[in-house]
């Protein structure tokens, strides 16, 4: 993410292009409205506290959260909220396409635990402030499941007690759905206390509504593309951020949170995986981290579907346009096949057909950390980006911690941003 700061104008650009399906029911502004509005605002008041107005390129997880608690505790100081997107749609790429999956203390010991820990409470938050059932958000088990791809060996029922795909009962038996997947035991890795999920799309959408309804706040959702470069007057004042058409909307504050296409120092890269959603005969409540057949992952939903992903390709400069990335056939094969095999054959918990077909990119810095803060040299310029597969379950605490650092100078008292900072790649080898 960036940040501009143009006298008293925000502008907070964000790029949505890493998270989920194109389109949502939103339409976007019209450019010429929004610049007609943006340049009344700058020209009818000298006051430095008058136009604060900001633009955030992309409309994924980070810049939304952002864009959220930016409208939730600091709306005395904006005037407006632009999401510049260039699908024009809110979430179009990975935070819609995402999991959604949630694990409060699996970051423990490392520079991303706070953030973490403070995100977990604040999806919960999220959940009573937006209607938990309308997003999908729920508490749930997790295991690992170890099976025996070569073994003839029957299953130890014993050791199948708690896998809750066996059947019912949580047994097994010679007939059982798991017996040809050979399970060889199961390791839990978190309970109701620690493990939830969210539809991360429906999060998205319901996060954009209640952006809107603030009326203290006007909001704007653009299509088009912000360059990376902010725009600044003779004096060194930021004022603005000009998109791909040549047009500047001006701002005071830009926030670049742009998924795996955030331009800084060549740092961020890319890691495709592809998804494929299954119907399941009942809703399951465990997420399963297979190991065997691949190593799949399936995150059970509400709604009896099972979100299937694995076998990411390697990490590349991602070219491909937000929301219309390529699915490979055979990539999705190799996921079904591989669940299928894993959770017992055709006639197991995920032995039918996908419903839906998807890939997106995670957005991944050469230390596997996050990019979180202000541009060297770029007053009023932010940027957030880099969160990897932990995006969708740290965006709410990102976002918390950039609209303080955006408008008061200071992150939130929850995160420390030392280990973040955007220049730490700067003169070192990277990828």
């Amino acid at each position: 993410m960036m940040k501009f700061q143009i006298g008293s104008t925000f502008i907070l650009l964000l790029n949505i292009s890493q998270y989920i399906r194109p389109c949502s029911p939103f339409a976007p502004s019209s450019r010429k409205s929004l610049i007609e509005r943006s340049l009344r605002m700058s020209s009818s008041s000298t006051s430095p506290e008058f136009s604060k107005d900001i633009v955030i390129v992309g409309a994924g997880i980070i810049g939304l959260s952002t864009a959220y608690y930016l409208s939730r505790n600091h709306d005395e100081n904006i005037n407006s909220i632009t999401l510049v997107d260039r699908s024009g749609c809110i979430a179009p790429a990975a935070s819609g396409k995402a999991g959604g999956f949630l694990a409060l203390d699996w970051n423990d010991y490392s520079s991303v635990g706070p953030l973490t820990r403070r995100s977990f409470q604040l999806h919960a938050d999220l959940a009573e402030e937006l209607d938990g059932e309308k997003i999908q958000y729920r508490r749930l088990t997790c295991s690992s499941i170890s099976v025996a791809e070569t073994s003839r060996k029957k299953p130890n029922g014993r050791k199948l007690q708690g896998v809750e795909w066996a059947d019912d009962n949580n047994t097994i038996d010679a007939e059982s759905e798991l017996q040809p997947g050979n399970i060889v035991g199961i390791r839990p890795l978190g309970d109701e206390d620690t493990i939830a999920q969210v539809h991360p799309k429906k999060l998205c959408d319901a996060m954009w509504k209640a952006i809107e309804s603030n009326k203290n706040i006007e909001t704007n959702l653009v299509e088009g593309t912000v360059k990376e470069k902010a725009e600044y007057d003779s004096s060194g004042k930021l004022i603005g951020a000009k998109l791909d058409d040549g047009t500047i909307i001006n701002a005071g504050t830009i926030l670049f949170s742009c998924g795996p296409w955030t331009e800084h120092g060549n740092c961020m890269v890319g890691v495709k995986y592809h998804s494929a959603i299954i119907p399941t005969p009942r809703v399951l409540s465990q997420s399963v981290f297979f190991d065997g057949y691949g190593d799949p992952e399936v995150y059970p939903r509400p709604d009896s579907t099972a979100y299937c992903c694995g076998f990411p390709d390697p990490p590349v400069r991602v070219t491909e346009f937000p929301g219309k990335e390529e699915v490979r056939d055979e990539k999705i094969e190799e996921i079904v096949n591989s669940v299928r095999n894993a959770s017992g054959g055709i006639n197991g918990a995920l032995g039918t057909e996908p419903e839906l077909k998807q890939s997106c990119y995670l957005p991944t810095t050469p230390d596997n950390l996050p990019l979180m803060g202000e541009i060297r040299d770029q007053k009023g310029c932010f940027i957030a980006s880099g969160h990897g597969c932990w995006g969708i379950l740290m965006g709410p605490a990102t976002g918390e911690a950039m609209a303080s650092l955006m408008t008061t100078g200071a992150s939130s008292k929850y995160v420390k941003m030392e280990s973040f900072r955007p220049e730490r790649f700067e003169n070192k080898p990277l990828w």
